[in-house]
């Protein structure tokens, strides 16, 4: 059965969605990184959920592909978070049985990728705004996972209210705690850190 469409919409072209996926595909990374805590996860991630939006909605307008973006990506980071769950629980369970050994690889930190927006003509000022996003980047580590995505998707991706409820999958009276915690949560955070912005 094909899709209906209201009159007056024109669908997207091959060149429009490279164009879409070239423009949000470090933004969906960045975000994506936040919430995995894994670079080489998020970048699968980030592909995995531009080639369904590909395969799967090429022919929709281009107008509803923010959207669709937005909650295949979602989706697949709760894949994810799944997957990791299930491997979690069978290594525990498989590590009884094991010797333990203590030379096991730690998980290196987290470096997060430079702003490649317009440098600062001044270094002191562009050495004041890479410890500024640092210490930004170090607040939404540690929102919770829900108020870290509804943070992201309102101020980040620039969704409205009703937008990011749905791709959340929660009321937008959720959405609207969910924002107003985190924003007070990061304000203090930055306040505490010596960071007025």
């Amino acid at each position: 059965m094909k899709p209906v469409f209201l009159r007056g919409t024109t669908l997207g072209t091959p060149g429009e969605l490279a164009l879409f996926l070239a423009e949000v595909e470090r933004r969906a990374y960045r975000q994506t990184v936040y919430a995995v805590h894994d670079e080489d996860a998020a970048l699968d991630i980030v592909q995995d959920a531009m080639l369904r939006l590909a395969e799967k909605y090429a022919n929709r307008p281009a107008t509803e592909w923010p959207m669709l973006f937005q909650r295949i990506l979602q989706n697949a980071q709760r894949d994810y978070f799944r997957r990791q769950k299930v491997r979690s629980w069978w290594t525990t369970l498989l590590s009884a049985f094991q010797p333990h050994d203590d030379e096991a690889e730690a998980s290196d930190p987290l470096e997060w990728l430079p702003h490649t927006a317009e440098s600062p003509v001044e270094p002191d000022a562009e050495l004041n705004q890479a410890r500024t996003l640092k210490v930004i980047e170090e607040g939404l580590e540690k929102l919770p996972a829900r108020q870290r995505e509804a943070f992201l998707l309102r101020y980040w991706e620039e969704l409205d209210v009703a937008e990011t409820a749905r791709v959340m999958g929660c009321s937008e009276g959720s959405v609207k705690t969910h924002c107003s915690r985190a924003t007070h949560a990061l304000s203090a955070w930055l306040k505490g850190r010596g960071v007025e912005l």
